[in-house]
């Protein structure tokens, strides 16, 4: 587990790094693009990639935020396996008393 908590934390990381990164690069282009509408057309497709960026970095936050709840559920939950096992552990006791 201590190696999983460091690799989330690395990936937290560098997903703020480069959203901030890609945040930063879009706003220095957009006020590029403002100045005409040719320079739109010429790196409009350039944002398009900044902003892919920026949305593959949501898609990885929340796979982290899902892998985090899966890992606290697991910890403060038990599996249907387990539920079982402890089931017939029961009702072995209760037939041997």
């Amino acid at each position: 587990m201590k190696d999983l908590d460091q690799y989330i934390t690395r990936a937290t990381k560098n997903i703020k790094e480069d959203r901030a990164a890609a945040a930063t690069l879009l706003m220095s282009l957009m006020k590029y693009m403002t100045v005409s509408e040719d320079r739109h057309k010429e790196v409009g497709l350039i944002a398009a990639k900044y902003l892919e960026t920026l949305q593959r970095s949501n898609e990885q936050l929340v796979k982290l935020t899902a892998l985090l709840q899966k890992k606290s559920t697991q910890s403060e939950s038990m599996s249907e396996e387990e539920i079982n096992d402890l089931f017939d552990m029961i009702q072995k006791n209760s037939e041997e008393e």
